[in-house]
């Protein structure tokens, strides 16, 4: 018992013989319209104060069954011990739910299409409000910068803990950055959105419960990365610091004790090598090294703050149940989340996953359904008892030449700015608005932003080179030497030989309709484009290894992203899971010459305007210009060419209640995450 509680408790005593009565129970409060300081929210002590009340608190009557399927974790102590001091208290949307039930979810492999059902128990340090412009609370009850932007202080929450019933500290965020992001033994290089001013940041951890973040240039864009990012900077040290040479000296000898070659190797055990929450967990990686750390005294899996935790992995799916020590309540007292598990299931067949979703097995899946899928779906939603809704889309379908292909001769034609230019033109936008997205979409360039909401970008830029011109586009090729030569009605490579385009793509990442057209337009311009359906393992794979001659993907953030993560704007212009090109000119970067090939003055200039984006105040005059510097040299380079910014599907079973239905079908606020999916319950 705490000297905190103490004071609580005493004052409660005095002012109940003061008044002659106990401060009354908390009244259940719901709604959209309900919250504190932010929407949706209270914290417990602001609750209290506006209602005049003391809150009560109840869990899950399953919670110990749950609990003992989590290989590892130790018996539950009583809810007291459990959660915070100082829970978080959210308010639901329509009303007090109920404890149970199993969501049944559908993705399309171990890491492919994963990231809506990830969103639904993802926490972070902060969080988009559904309005997706307010920043408000989660894990860090509060935050505060200094005047100029360089220092960022956080305030975590008293009491709270891991899944395993460990306590979580500022040094789990310290660690996770000193000793997991930093260490190349780990992660050979940081991500740039790790970085300040390209270099480390420094962060510390000012007591247990505050934890500091120095930059070495203006980041105000920070908070918007900690309330958006499916990274989560914080992990257990009490766990996988055990492992850590760093931390302990004993690290290697209990890790051989334990079957590893050292230390490092149970580090990626746990951790992965990626701040993705989809990678393979112990469980899958190999199931006998799992149950060797258990009988050690160890978890299974590594220890989690997210509102369910993985209890089984196999190549087929997952399964997880509700972690016992989450954090949240809602504003009756009840420990959240109300579903018990989650069960998600591999398919990779789009046919095979609509049909699931017609005959109403599927309960929440917005990733990975493309809007070919809409008029089935919509014409058997009442038998299927679900809901579909068309929301727009942040980024659109967008397509790469390779940059740095391997082929030196189309690696020059592809860098012929005339050779993108003509391949822009002769896209259909028009055919393909009308034939793939239902007369929904609006043809677009790619101006790295999403231009909807970046008031800064013009109508000039936002449509340039989308002109549908098959003469415009015979000119551009001829100029860029692509004739041809031997009559055969196709053109050739400028030395004369054949020349053919192979486009290998996932549905993951778009639709196959919109791939059939723009290769029927390539070819009809002359430059032969076959198609070819891959996993989006494959893809990605191939196009890292920089295999690809075209790449396809869905591309273009929000303000706040490429404010944060300047490596959009830079070679290879994605992550390993989206769109790639210029894997070559990254290497040379990221090495310093050491690698690759070295990049055109424009990738510098480029450089420049990200950097000085990144240190400035979104919304202000001077961030709105160079904004528009950025997206006038995106489309002047065209490395990516634009399609059609569209609608997707969101669907949702109508036994999901306190369902509020998302604004927009994107990751970049991380799909259902701003929307509070931890008080989704369900009915029959």
């Amino acid at each position: 018992m705490t000297k905190q509680f103490l004071a609580k408790s005493i004052a409660a005593g005095i002012a109940t013989l003061v008044t002659g009565s106990a401060l009354a129970a908390c009244p259940t409060v719901a709604g959209p319209e309900q919250g504190g300081k932010y929407p949706h929210l209270f914290e417990k002590d602001e609750f209290e104060a506006s209602h005049d009340c003391v809150m009560n608190f109840s869990t899950n009557p399953e919670i110990a069954e749950l609990n003992a399927r989590i290989a590892g974790n130790p018996e539950l102590p009583a809810l007291a011990n459990r959660i915070p001091q100082e829970p978080l208290v959210v308010v639901p949307y329509s009303e007090v739910g109920r404890y149970g039930g199993v969501l049944d979810g559908i993705s399309k492999a171990t890491e492919s299409g994963t990231s809506d059902l990830l969103s639904v128990r993802h926490v972070n340090l902060l969080r988009f409000s559904d309005d997706l412009s307010t920043v408000v609370p989660n894990v860090a009850k509060s935050w505060d910068w200094n005047d100029d932007y360089t220092e960022l202080t956080l305030k975590l929450r008293e009491g709270h803990k891991w899944s395993d019933g460990a306590p979580f500290t500022a040094e789990d965020i310290v660690f996770w950055y000193n000793n997991l992001i930093l260490d190349k033994n780990v992660i050979a290089e940081p991500n740039a959105r790790f970085l300040s001013d390209g270099k480390p940041m420094k962060v510390e951890a000012v007591d247990d419960t505050t934890v500091r973040f120095t930059l070495n240039a203006p980041k105000p864009g920070m908070t918007a990365m900690f309330a958006s990012d499916y990274a989560q900077p914080f992990q257990p040290k009490h766990l996988i610091g055990k492992f850590h040479p760093e931390i302990n000296s004993d690290a290697d000898k209990l890790a051989q004790s334990l079957g590893f070659e050292n230390g490092y190797e149970a580090v990626k055990f746990y951790y992965g090598q990626s701040d993705w929450k989809d990678v393979p967990t112990p469980l899958l990686k190999d199931a006998e090294k799992a149950q060797a750390l258990v009988d050690a005294g160890f978890t299974a899996t590594a220890p989690t703050l997210e509102s369910h935790i993985v209890v089984e992995d196999t190549l087929e799916g997952r399964r997880l149940v509700a972690n016992p020590y989450f954090f949240q309540v809602d504003t009756a007292g009840n420990q959240l989340p109300y579903i018990n598990e989650i069960s998600e299931v591999y398919i990779g067949d789009e046919d095979i996953q609509s049909a699931k979703m017609i005959a109403g097995e599927i309960d929440y899946k917005t990733q990975a359904v493309n809007l070919t899928s809409a008029p089935v779906l919509l014409e058997n939603k009442e038998q299927g008892g679900y809901q579909v809704a068309l929301r727009p889309t942040i980024g659109m379908t967008t397509f790469a030449f390779n940059l740095t292909d391997k082929d030196a001769e189309k690696r020059e034609v592809f860098n012929n700015v005339n050779f993108r230019r003509a391949m822009s033109v002769a896209i259909n936008r028009d055919q393909i608005n009308e034939v793939a997205y239902f007369g929904l979409g609006k043809p677009a360039q790619y101006t790295a932003f999403d231009a909807d909401t970046a008031p800064f970008i013009t109508d000039e830029v936002k449509e340039a080179w989308t002109e549908y011109d098959t003469a415009k586009a015979a000119e551009l090729l001829d100029e860029a030497g692509v004739v041809d030569k031997d009559g055969d009605g196709l053109r050739d490579l400028p030395s004369g030989g054949k020349f053919e385009l192979d486009i290998q793509y996932s549905t993951q990442g778009v639709a196959t309709k919109v791939v059939e057209m723009v290769a029927a337009n390539w070819t009809d311009v002359g430059v032969k484009t076959s198609i070819k359906e891959v996993t989006s393992d494959e893809y990605r794979n191939s196009q890292t290894a920089n295999d690809l001659e075209v790449t396809v993907w869905n591309m273009g953030r929000p303000q706040f992203t490429l404010a944060t993560d300047p490596a959009w704007l830079l070679p290879p212009y994605g992550t390993f899971f989206d769109l790639r090109t210029g894997m070559e000119w990254s290497q040379y970067l990221s090495s310093d010459g050491a690698e690759g090939s070295k990049p055109p003055q424009t990738v510098y200039e480029m450089q420049k305007l990200a950097e000085q984006f990144g240190s400035l105040m979104l919304g202000s005059e001077e961030s709105q210009k160079v904004g528009l510097e950025i997206a006038k040299r995106t489309v002047d380079d065209l490395f990516i060419i634009g399609t059609v910014k569209a609608v997707k599907p969101i669907y949702h079973n109508n036994k999901l209640n306190n369902y509020n239905v998302q604004k927009t079908s994107s990751s970049d606020y991380y799909w259902a995450y701003p929307y509070q999916p931890k008080q989704w319950f369900l009915t029959e």
